[in-house]
């Protein structure tokens, strides 16, 4: 299928690697040149690299904490006129309720809601005058189903989900339309790191973490970040005009819910 966005340019965060990176490729084999960011720089500049090689794209690296007002600063700088944007942010550690105190909050919202809105802000206005943009979010199946010891991701990224539910219905008249996209669990370091916590608290080897994490999805396996990706291009797709404000949920099956 044809996107109709060959020649678009789109700001990719956190995309060296995992999902964000599954959306840079998708988009990037859509004809769509690319603006990346992460914040380590050797593995942005491999990615960036890669990328332009594979797919004869522009691609743009910019190593920034977007978390910080001084990298939003300048990666909206490099990053200039852009028609998509993908927000994403990985996720905040684990823990219990009473693990956490105000800074820990802050972080967490600093990272997965407010910088997110920050850019929504600085480069609507430019989608809102030609007529034509696409944002899309990307958050957590937490924000549908709330995870016991995800207490930080779910709060700061329901926070953005709320925002951007408003805000979708209130620029898709200008052609602007903004979704978000609630992964599950997919094969990155994400999952790595979640099933090591399990792996050491029930002193089980990765193998069996992974598999008993498995056995709860319905589809029986991690996602890939491409298939990941390929809804991603989707959603930024000339094709996805009527799509607004919504919430695409990816994780296998796992959220036991009829809506």
């Amino acid at each position: 299928m044809d996107l109709g966005i060959k020649g678009k340019r789109a700001l990719v965060c956190a995309s060296s690697k995992g999902l964000g990176r599954g959306c840079a490729e998708s988009l990037a084999e859509a004809g769509v040149n690319l603006v990346l960011n992460a914040r380590g720089a050797d593995a942005l500049e491999a990615t960036a690299a890669e990328i332009r090689t594979k797919y004869g794209v522009d691609v743009v690296a910019v190593a920034a904490d977007v978390a910080t007002e001084e990298g939003r600063a300048a990666l909206l700088a490099a990053a200039g006129d852009v028609d998509i944007l993908v927000n994403n942010a990985g996720g905040p550690p684990p823990g219990l309720w009473s693990d956490w105190d105000r800074d820990d909050f802050i972080a967490a919202l600093d990272a997965n809601m407010l910088a997110p809105i920050a850019l929504m802000k600085a480069l609507m206005p430019g989608m809102i005058d030609k007529g034509w943009g696409r944002v899309v979010n990307i958050t957590s199946g937490s924000v549908k189903a709330p995870i016991p010891q995800l207490g930080l991701s779910n709060a700061a990224r329901a926070g953005l989900t709320g925002y951007a539910a408003g805000t979708a219905r209130q620029v898709a008249q200008f052609g602007v339309n903004v979704n978000n996209m609630l992964p599950g669990i997919h094969a990155t370091d994400r999952a790595v790191s979640l099933d090591t916590g399990v792996s050491k608290a029930q002193g089980i080897d990765m193998a069996a973490a992974t598999a008993q994490r498995q056995a709860t999805i319905p589809a029986r396996r991690y996602g890939t970040k491409e298939e990941f990706g390929a809804m991603c291009a989707f959603l930024c797709s000339q094709h996805a005009g009527f799509i607004v404000g919504q919430n695409i949920v990816l994780d296998g099956g796992a959220i036991n819910a009829t809506i």
